[in-house]
């Protein structure tokens, strides 16, 4: 009588299978990139029934990681977080992230491509979180404006940056090169290619005890020399476009050549189609060119999950690695693709030489340069307002409130005072 019962209940519908384990998932970006993000969690819960993931936007990087830092000490943190770059240290010294190669051993980590990896992993090679967005640096040119001048190649280096930018000012064109004058792309980036550090200890993985050291040698003649572009009328910032962004500044053929990370590609190929040309990274003529670093963000596992919702991580992080979310991703977006067999399956597709994933070989061309111990990334802590104090004293310069010297001496003190401080906070804790 009772398996009679249960066949009726059960043929009603009124038995019902256990509920899904969900997990959260805290990412810090909009627009675009917000898009295909929820696109992603969509996909994937509609992929199996097992696990749900509900995907929370918090705006940016840095609230994301107050809120879930917050929400650790209260009980109550996500399962996975998304952080980006600069912020790797202050994660890994948190103690509220478990790291991915320590809780998944069994995962082939070793497929991500070396130059994603080495942001996010430990002096002994362990990765702490999973690369997702990842980006790096390239050059774009609207080739109409640049033709207009007679430039018929995009330029390759500084010095041919600069000819090109007189001869769209001397035609009376207004922004013939555009930046935010953010230091990932004018400071970071520049120095990885170019092969020299920006502090001590080979950036910060050899010590806390790491200073910076940018106000002198190339990068501060490199700032110098933007500050004299500027000056000239040669290169313009986001406040001085019709636009307010130089990105937006860049898509509408207000500017002629940006300088900007690979993520951006998707958006300005909309905006410009067959106009758009893209390129490695500027160098200096007679310098080696290494390879630039990662940028954009990881997913970190949180503390204090239990088995069913680590399982449910698991399982939308072993889903986003596969290669066919990271293809639409990358198409969504412009950010490449993380591991090799991403790259194989693009290759394999005859994509890898379409425009919409035209950034996929470039990028990781400019990731697989030569590097040295001062190219694999910058790992310093408290670097969101390293950044900021240098953002703040670079833009007095460039409106002339300062020289370039006095801007990168200050920057560099203010810098160092945040490190001391994180040094004082994580004293005796070893680096991972």
């Amino acid at each position: 009588m009772r398996f009679s019962l249960l066949t009726t209940v059960a043929a009603l519908g009124l038995v019902t299978a256990a509920p899904a384990a969900e997990i959260e998932f805290w990412y810090g970006n909009t627009g675009r990139i917000e898009e295909a993000i929820q696109a992603e969690c969509k996909a994937f819960n509609e992929s199996q029934s097992e696990h749900v993931v509900k995907c929370v936007g918090q705006g940016n990087y840095e609230t994301s990681m107050q809120k879930a830092i917050a929400a650790y000490r209260a009980g109550q943190a996500p399962a996975l977080i998304q952080f980006f770059d600069g912020g790797t240290l202050d994660l890994m010294l948190s103690g509220a992230i478990e790291p991915v190669q320590q809780v998944w051993p069994e995962v082939n980590w070793g497929d991500y491509l070396a130059g994603a990896r080495g942001y996010y992993e430990s002096s002994k090679g362990e990765l702490y979180a999973q690369p997702y967005n990842g980006s790096t640096l390239i050059f774009f040119g609207n080739m109409e404006e640049l033709g207009k001048v007679g430039v018929t190649k995009l330029p390759e280096t500084f010095e041919e940056i600069e000819d090109a930018a007189r001869k769209l000012k001397d035609s009376g064109f207004a922004c013939p090169l555009v930046t935010d004058g953010h230091p990932w792309r004018i400071l970071e980036q520049f120095a990885a290619i170019h092969g020299v550090p920006i502090a001590t200890e080979h950036n910060g993985y050899g010590g806390l005890d790491t200073e910076l050291i940018y106000n002198q040698g190339l990068i501060a003649d490199h700032m110098k020399r933007l500050a004299e572009w500027h000056k000239d009328g040669l290169l313009r910032l986001n406040a001085e476009t019709k636009a307010g962004n130089h990105e937006a500044a860049f898509a509408a053929g207000e500017c002629a050549m940006i300088i900007q990370g690979t993520g951006f590609y998707a958006a300005a190929h909309t905006a410009l189609g067959d106009n758009l040309a893209i390129g490695l990274p500027p160098i200096y003529a007679g310098h080696e060119r290494h390879n630039s670093i990662i940028g954009g963000a990881a997913i970190y596992v949180m503390k204090g999950h239990d088995a069913d919702q680590l399982a449910g991580a698991k399982a939308f992080l072993d889903y986003i690695r596969q290669p066919g979310p990271q293809i639409e991703f990358a198409r969504a977006t412009g950010y490449l693709p993380m591991t090799n067999e991403t790259l194989a399956e693009l290759e394999k597709q005859g994509l890898a030489d379409t425009p919409e994933f035209a950034t996929a070989r470039l990028g990781v061309e400019s990731l697989n340069m030569p590097g040295t111990e001062d190219t694999r990334g910058i790992r310093l802590g408290f670097f969101t307002p390293i950044r900021d104090a240098f953002i703040e004293e670079t833009t007095k310069a460039f409106n002339g409130e300062q020289d370039m010297q006095a801007a990168l001496d200050k920057a560099v003190a203010r810098g160092n005072e945040q490190l001391r401080r994180f040094e004082q906070t994580y004293q005796g804790v070893e680096l991972p």
